[in-house]
């Protein structure tokens, strides 16, 4: 009998573009070629095997912070309650952030949706299979080992490729458990939210596929709670500013000054009276700038004519926090926790652009051109445009870096402990 592959995702969405690669997976059953997986690795005892976790970029580390650090569970009992030692102790991880990608959020609003699904489904496959570019010799190597769960760690992702990646397993014949994490975000609003309206302050794609606004009014309306009033915004840019990105000349305050002021006029011409009082921060990127939106509420609030627009104390979810429960309830469930493969060390992970190929458009600092990276269009399966590398300090921008150092300190000490491993082998 098989045991389960645990893959922790969000949101809803399918588009058919996805089954192209579907196909070519199955082909490639070895895992050898690109976007492909070793499928019998997924025929044995996978308990051992590390949690796999992806982002567009590095903003999902904010995930894996709220995994390395909750403790809201009895590891012995498994019943709620903490008992001092974090729940995912015994666990190690694999985190894979799609750099020179992102941000993900601006794909619908260029018209490649479908390209879009099609990379939420090759960072699943990356995470599923051995693969990776070794940078220092230029050659793909087929060591890395393959993850048990998968925690999709963006909104954006989650919100139009759940489906996708549901039907994709079921096609391999790989049985999984589902977790959502925007739907975790709804069951952190039941848990917070007290009167007033709800603010979603995510990237445009996210916003535009409505999956927080739905998932809300599921979550409440079966609670017996009356749903409140939700209000959007959609940040193209805040991602890309917190991430370093060069083509972003805005500060991580002036940008959250502007998108913040946004959401408060967005839910002032809505014509609701009842004032904001709940913010879900839907990008994992913006739980890292959470004082710097909390500082822009606080300064709008003493702008004559908003006062009565915003609660004087805003409460802010972050669904990372409450993927994280979702996921120990799954894994204690499976019977996935812990193993004597375990004890193996993290790997981080990211994407660049492909050394080996000449022809592709770059900017000064060496990434992808914007226009080529919204250009692209699904189903060339035979050309790697970006390859994944390991993630060390010195390939993070210094500004994420440095957010990362001073707000994510376990992440942080296992990002350091993995690069120091990594140069001793």
């Amino acid at each position: 009998m098989k045991t389960p592959v645990i893959l922790t995702v969000a949101a809803l969405g399918c588009v058919a573009g996805a089954t192209d690669l579907v196909g070519h997976a199955a082909a490639h059953p070895d895992g050898r070629a690109a976007y492909a997986f070793e499928h019998g690795a997924y025929r044995k005892d996978l308990a051992g095997l590390p949690i796999g976790v992806f982002d567009s970029g590095i903003g999902g580390l904010t995930v894996l912070e709220a995994l390395l650090s909750l403790d809201v569970f009895h590891n012995d009992t498994l019943q709620p309650g903490g008992d001092g030692r974090p729940d995912f102790a015994d666990e190690r991880f694999q985190y894979f952030g799609d750099q020179a990608n992102m941000p993900y959020g601006n794909y619908s609003s260029a018209g490649r949706t479908g390209y879009l699904r099609e990379l939420i489904l090759k960072d699943a496959v990356f995470l599923l299979g051995r693969r990776w570019f070794d940078p220092g010799t230029k050659t793909f190597r087929h060591d890395k080992p393959p993850v048990k769960a998968l925690v999709i760690a963006c909104n954006t992702a989650t919100a139009y490729g759940i489906e996708d990646i549901r039907a994709a397993l079921k096609a391999w014949n790989l049985p999984v458990f589902v977790v959502g994490v925007v739907e975790a975000g709804a069951r952190g609003v039941q848990a917070v939210h007290r009167e007033g309206a709800v603010g979603v302050l995510a990237t445009v794609g996210t916003c535009a596929s409505g999956a927080y606004p739905k998932a809300i009014g599921q979550t409440l309306g079966l609670a017996g709670r009356a749903v409140p009033v939700v209000t959007q915004q959609g940040s193209a840019n805040l991602a890309g500013v917190i991430e370093g990105d060069p083509s972003f000349q805005e500060t991580v305050a002036e940008r959250c000054r502007l998108d913040v002021r946004a959401l408060v006029e967005a839910h002032r011409q809505s014509g609701v009276t009842a004032p904001l009082s709940t913010l879900v921060l839907g990008c994992t990127h913006f739980p890292l700038v959470q004082p710097d939106i909390d500082a822009v509420f606080q300064s709008l609030l003493r702008e004559p004519g908003l006062a009565e627009l915003i609660a004087p104390r805003m409460e802010y979810v972050n669904p990372a926090e409450w993927t994280a429960r979702e996921l120990f309830r799954e894994l204690a469930r499976a019977g996935l926790r812990g193993g004597t493969g375990s004890r193996q060390k993290d790997r981080f992970y990211l994407s660049i652009p492909n050394p080996l190929r000449s022809d592709l458009p770059l900017t000064p600092d060496g990434g992808l051109e914007k226009d080529f990276k919204y250009s692209r269009l699904p189903g060339e399966l035979g050309r790697e445009d970006t390859v994944n590398v390991p993630m060390t300090p010195e390939r993070i921008p210094e500004t994420t870096r440095k957010l990362i150092e001073s707000r994510l300190p376990l992440v942080w000490g296992r990002l350091k402990s993995e690069a120091r491993n990594s140069k001793s082998e």
